[in-house]
């Protein structure tokens, strides 16, 4: 995932729990199809859950494996052998 989403999400977890604060705690309009002190709060725990995601995914980093190889080829001469591997963190 790409830092820009990562940052999206959390502004968007940020965003949902406002307007689901506003619903909850500021309207006070009946409806009589839908109950929206209940659409607000559940705004507002979809807004947490998105925002704790968007810390975890940002927490995630890059690990890497570098491995070293030293010896002498048929040569007498000295060689040695840099690998690096890089392990990227998995995509939703």
């Amino acid at each position: 995932m790409q830092p820009y989403a990562v940052a999206m999400s959390i502004g968007t977890g940020i965003v949902l729990f406002i307007i689901g604060a506003i619903l909850a705690f500021a309207v006070n309009v009946q409806v009589e199809a839908i109950n929206l002190q209940l659409v607000g709060y559940l705004l507002m725990g979809a807004g947490v859950l998105v925002f704790i995601i968007g810390l975890v995914l940002m927490m995630r980093r890059r690990q890497s494996v570098t491995t070293v190889r030293s010896g002498v080829d048929a040569d007498g001469a000295a060689v040695q052998q840099r690998r690096t591997t890089t392990s990227a963190p998995d995509e939703l």
